[in-house]
C-alpha cells in the first residue's frame, strides 16, 4: 500500500473521506504492533492524543475553521520540550521542562495531534547506551541496522507508519541522516529560521530544528508552521516560511552542481544512485555541472570540533558531578571537547568564517548543490563505531555554514534506502524544498515503504 502523506491525508480529512480519529487509530495500530521491535517511542501520548483527535473531528463537524495541520499525527524528538509528556533527552540527568517549546506550541495551534516523544541518543550525542533504560532505535527496513541519529525515532516512526511527520534537531546531520537511512524526507532549515527555544542544546552555533515527513511537500508545510522568530532565541534571523501548494520555481534553467568530494568516499552503488538523481534534474532542463566544495574536509572538522567544545560547555558541571550517570558513548563523545583549548575553539571559528565566505562565493555561480546524504547505507546496530559513522556522513559541512539542506530518498543500495542531499544558499529554503518536490514528482523513491513482517516483532 502506498504510504500516507500529510498533504493527501489533509485532503481526505477535509473531504470527509477520513476522520482524525480513524487516522489516529491507523497509526496507533502500527505502533502497537511494531514499536517493541523498532524502539521508536520513548513515550506515547495515549489518551491525550485521542482527545486531540476527537476535538478536531468535533470542530470539523461543527463547521469551525481549523488549522493547516488539523488531525495530522506527529512525533516529537525527545530533546524538544512538550507539555504533558516527559522530555528526558534520553538521559538520567536532564531536567524535564513541563512546557511546550515554541515549535511544539505552533504545531498544536495548527491542529496537529502529538502522538508521543521519539527516541534519540543521550542529549542527541554519541550512541545509545544499552545499559541505560531507554529504547534502542532500529531501522524498519532491517531491524538489525541502525536508523541513523540523532532524530532516530522520528525518522523510523514515519517510515513504519507510526505518525505522518515530526520534529527533529540537526547539529551535524541528525535530521538528514535518519531521513536518508529510513527512506523518508528531512529538511535542515537555514540556521536561525526555526527557533531552538525549549530544545536541549548540543552545539549552540550549529543546532537546527527541522521537519521530517514522507515528502518534501510535507516538510514545506511543516516548516511553514514552525518557522519564524519567537522573541527568545537570539540566533533567530527574523525570516519565516510560506507554504505554496505548488512549487514556486521550475527546474528549467536552474544551475545545479554535483559535489564530487562526497562521491569520492561513497560506495559504488551510492555514487551510481547520486549520478542518476542528477540526471533527473538534467532531463528536466536544469544545467548540471560538477564542482569541488571549498575546504570540504576542514568544513567537516569545523562542525565536529566546534560542537564538541560547545557540548562540553553545556555539560561541564554535570559531567564532573554525575559522571557515572552519563552513558558511556556520551562520555566518550564529550571527552573530545575536553581536549580542546580556548585557542583551539577560536581557531575553529576563524576557519569557519573563511568557510562561510567561500561557500557564499560558490553560490554566486550556482543555485543548488547535490550530494549523497551519507556515503553508504545504514550500518548494523551491533558494533556501531562513532568515528566510522561520522566518516559516512556528508552533512556536517552544511551545519558549519548554516545553509538549508534537504535529504530525499533516491533509491535502494543493497536493499536499504539512501538519500540525496539538496543544498541552497542561506534563506533559499523555498528553492531547496521546491527542488525536492520536483525530484519527487519525477521519481517514486519516496513512496517506497519497508515490508514489516511478523518475524520482525
Amino acid at each position: 500500500m502506498t504510504p500516507r502523506t500529510i498533504t493527501q491525508s489533509l485532503h481526505d480529512l477535509q473531504s470527509g473521506a477520513l476522520t482524525a480519529t480513524a487516522l489516529l487509530d491507523e497509526v496507533e495500530a502500527a505502533a502497537d504492533r511494531w514499536d517493541s521491535s523498532l524502539g521508536v517511542y520513548l513515550y506515547r501520548s495515549g489518551q491525550a492524543a485521542w482527545a486531540e483527535a476527537e476535538q478536531v473531528d468535533a470542530r470539523r463537524e461543527r463547521g469551525e475553521a481549523l488549522g493547516p495541520l488539523a488531525g495530522i499525527p506527529l512525533g516529537i524528538k525527545d530533546v524538544i520540550a512538550t507539555y504533558g509528556a516527559p522530555t528526558t533527552a534520553q538521559s538520567l540527568i536532564a531536567r524535564d521542562p513541563q512546557v511546550d517549546a515554541p515549535t511544539v506550541a505552533r504545531l498544536r495551534a495548527a491542529g496537529a495531534v502529538i502522538t508521543g516523544k521519539t527516541s534519540t541518543m543521550e542529549y542527541a550525542l554519541g550512541f545509545n547506551d544499552p545499559d541505560k533504560p531507554f529504547p534502542m532505535p532500529r531501522n524498519p527496513w532491517d531491524p538489525l541496522r541502525w536508523t541513523g541519529g540523532s532524530s532516530s525515532g522520528t525518522g523510523s516512526g514515519i517510515a513504519a507508519g507510526f505518525f505522518l511527520g515530526g520534529l527533529g534537531t540537526d547539529t551535524a546531520g541528525s535530521v538528514r541522516m535518519p531521513a536518508a537511512w529510513c527512506g523518508v524526507t528531512g529538511h535542515k532549515p537555514t540556521y536561525g529560521v526555526v527557533p531552538r527555544t525549549g530544545v536541549f542544546p548540543l552545539g549552540w552555533t550549529y543546532d537546527h530544528v527541522g521537519p521530517l515527513a514522507r515528502t518534501a511537500e510535507d516538510c514545506a508545510l511543516l516548516l511553514s508552521v514552525i518557522a519564524g522568530p519567537d522573541g527568545q532565541d537570539p540566533a533567530a534571523t527574523g525570516h519565516g516560511f510560506a507554504y505554496s501548494p505548488e512549487p514556486v520555481r521550475p527546474l528549467r534553467g536552474l544551475r545545479i552542481a554535483l559535489a564530487v568530494d562526497p562521491l569520492e568516499v561513497s560506495t559504488a552503488e551510492v555514487c551510481r544512485l547520486t549520478r542518476e538523481a542528477a540526471e533527473v534534474f538534467a532531463a528536466a532542463e536544469a544545467v548540471v555541472t560538477e564542482i569541488r566544495l571549498p575546504h570540504y574536509a576542514e568544513g567537516v572538522d569545523v562542525t565536529m570540533l566546534g560542537l564538541a567544545a560547545e557540548a562540553l560547555t553545556y555539560h561541564r558541571t554535570d559531567l564532573r558531578r554525575r559522571w557515572e550517570e552519563y552513558g558511556r558513548p556520551t562520555r566518550s563523545a564529550l571527552i573530545t571537547g575536553a581536549l580542546l583549548s580556548a585557542a583551539d575553539y577560536v581557531q575553529v571559528q576563524r576557519v569557519r568564517r573563511h568557510l562561510v565566505r567561500a561557500v557564499a562565493d560558490l553560490f554566486d555561480d550556482i543555485d543548488l548543490v547535490l550530494s549523497p546524504t551519507a556515503a553508504r547505507p545504514a550500518p548494523l546496530v551491533d558494533g556501531l563505531d562513532f568515528d566510522e559513522v561520522v566518516a559516512m556522513l556528508q552533512t556536517a559541512y552544511w551545519n558549519a555554514t548554516g545553509n538549508p539542506a534537504l535529504s530525499a530518498p533516491m533509491g535502494l543500495a543493497d536493499g536499504m534506502p539512501v538519500g540525496l542531499q539538496i543544498v541552497g544558499r542561506p534563506h533559499a529554503d523555498q528553492l531547496v524544498l521546491d527542488a525536492g518536490r520536483h525530484f519527487q514528482d519525477l521519481t517514486d523513491h519516496h513512496l517506497r515503504a519497508p515490508d514489516l513482517t511478523e518475524d520482525e516483532r
